[in-house]
């Protein structure tokens, strides 16, 4: 049930709120638009308001919007298909001799035609779908930010200080400090502590801690306040949160609640002590003190070899991993309405940025196209998410809703950003494209989504070959 119901509410929810967007559009400025659907496929329910005839049919990933429009074929495939039909026949239940074209006889009037608009109409129409995606994803962020709070990290205790270039003053800062605050400023939480280093503009950061306070000189340069936000790290207790089915950890009889208190003979601390052992040691065994409940266990396991990106020098590098994750030290704190707005807002174009940069990296060969996933894995990603509680299913949603907003206003013909540069182009020759050159068009943009539509069912189907013959 939750793989049928999950995908639907994703899908549906996120195409919807899109073709709703084109189809308010159109009303607004005047262009005739006879049906609106929820789903695709055979009708289960029909009812006429107005000149609309709203339809809920029988698969519920999404919907269309039908509206008049002289270019059959770009709109049957964009919008469901253009009005120059004859009406149904007199004995047809959906006549009516008011009505027009395909409820009644009578022409759509020329005013009413998509083309028939200025530019600023038809480009209100077409960049609606992708406004409606933007509010989507801005709303949900914003009731998931004021319903569950915001995440924060109850601590200002130094885990681990990472080696960071330029930064040789952070060496004064040790494992175990406690931050008590940054440049004068008072920090209570993790959250407070990275703040603070962002927003300084003084020539050094201040650390304040129990022990000694610590001066990091930034000598002008901006680049360093991120990198030494990113160069320490909060304490991580070393205890084992859950542990994957078939890992090291699992054979070796880890479990989670387990506290590693040593490895191989030396004391452990923190998680980050933890992982630098392990990944230390890839294909050597380790003995691991553990502390459980009132016992003291001892086990050995063999962390395998996992190849990983170093991240100071950006090699590839193996490494070792047992399967066992940390436990999460996060916490939730309530935020007000205002703030819960500035969240989402955040939120919301940090996604878009992230899906931009996606596409840039396709474009410069630095990501691979092998790591683009189509319909399977999305929804694949919608269960597991549901599994995961409503906050992981409605931040896919917001996440996807966003996607679609970004991918839709590429210059690809058939999208809504290829349609957009399409009229923009005619209305500055001052004559539309002949029929045979917008056929050419929609064949490019036709073949373009086929390929890629091609290349992510393949990547996904790879990706399902691989889990079940792994």
């Amino acid at each position: 049930m939750l793989a049928i119901l999950a995908p639907i509410l994703v899908f549906g929810l996120v195409i919807f709120v899109h073709e709703l967007g084109h189809f308010l559009a159109a009303k607004a400025v005047g262009v005739y638009a006879p049906r609106f659907s929820i789903g695709f496929g055979p009708t289960l329910w029909r009812r006429k308001r107005g000149e609309t005839e709203y339809v809920l049919a029988a698969l519920p990933l999404g919907g269309y919007v039908r509206m008049a429009s002289r270019l059959d074929q770009e709109a049957a495939f964009l919008e469901g298909g253009a009005e120059t039909g004859a009406g149904p026949a007199k004995e047809d239940p959906r006549y009516d001799p008011e009505a027009m074209i395909p409820f009644g006889p009578k022409p759509v009037p020329e005013h009413r035609w998509f083309e028939s608009k200025p530019l600023p109409a038809r480009l209100l129409i077409l960049v609606a779908g992708v406004v409606m995606n933007v509010l989507l994803a801005l709303v949900v962020s914003i009731g998931l930010a004021y319903s569950y709070g915001r995440p924060v990290i109850p601590t200002t205790v130094v885990g681990e200080v990472r080696p960071a270039q330029g930064l040789a003053a952070l060496r004064q800062l040790q494992p175990g400090d406690t931050i008590t605050a940054i440049n004068g400023e008072s920090v209570r939480t993790w959250n407070d502590v990275v703040r603070e280093i962002r927003r300084g503009s003084a020539d050094s950061v201040v650390i304040g801690t129990r022990r000694a306070p610590v001066i990091v000189p930034m000598g002008g340069d901006g680049d360093l306040r991120d990198r030494l936000a990113g160069a320490i790290a909060p304490y991580v207790p070393p205890v084992i949160d859950s542990v994957f089915g078939g890992s090291p950890a699992a054979r070796a009889g880890l479990r989670g609640g387990d506290s590693v208190v040593a490895v191989d003979g030396t004391p452990v601390r923190t998680w980050p002590q933890l992982v630098g052992w392990v990944s230390g040691a890839p294909g050597r065994d380790v003995q691991l003190d553990v502390a459980r409940g009132t016992e003291r266990v001892r086990v050995r396991v063999r962390p395998e070899s996992t190849q990983t990106e170093d991240p100071v020098t950006g090699r590839q590098r193996t490494v070792g991993r047992i399967g066992a994750a940390a436990r999460d030290i996060m916490t939730r704190e309530p935020v007000a309405l205002g703030e819960a707005v500035a969240a989402g807002w955040r939120a919301t174009w940090f996604d878009a940025g992230r899906i931009i940069m996606v596409v840039k990296g396709l474009l410069t060969r630095e990501i691979s196209v092998r790591q683009l996933g189509g319909p399977i894995a999305i929804t694949q990603a919608s269960v597991t998410a549901a599994r995961g509680g409503l906050e992981q299913l409605f931040y896919l949603i917001a996440f996807l809703s966003i996607n679609v907003a970004v991918l839709n206003m590429l210059p690809i013909p058939i999208l809504d950003g290829g349609q957009i540069l399409i009229n923009v182009i005619e209305s500055a020759k001052g004559s539309p494209f002949s029929m045979r050159t917008r056929e050419y068009i929609l064949r490019f943009g036709l073949l373009a989504i086929a390929l890629l539509f091609a290349l992510v069912m393949f990547n996904d189907l790879q990706a399902a070959a691989n889990r079940l013959f792994q």
